[in-house]
């Protein structure tokens, strides 16, 4: 998981943008835009972060930063 990565993709997709490449992913197809990444797990990794910061961006009001933050805190909580 690079935060670089799903920071662009915040900063530059919509929510709707990001679900639409989410789907296509899930259905094994080419998402609608390049989503950097080592390999299909990684990109997978990047546009569901985007989507859940956007989400959360969207339901509390906050900035990207906040909800970035956010994020990779519930991500280190289920790592420890």
């Amino acid at each position: 998981m690079k935060l670089s990565v799903i920071k662009e993709l915040v900063e530059n997709y919509s929510l709707e943008q990001l679900k639409k490449s989410e789907a296509a992913m899930e259905e094994g197809e080419t998402p609608t835009f390049e989503i950097k990444g080592e390999d299909e797990g990684e990109q997978f990794t990047h546009i569901i972060a985007a989507v859940w910061i956007k989400e959360k961006m969207a339901t509390d009001g906050i900035d990207a930063r906040s909800a970035m933050r956010e994020y990779t805190q519930k991500v280190r909580n289920s790592i420890s």
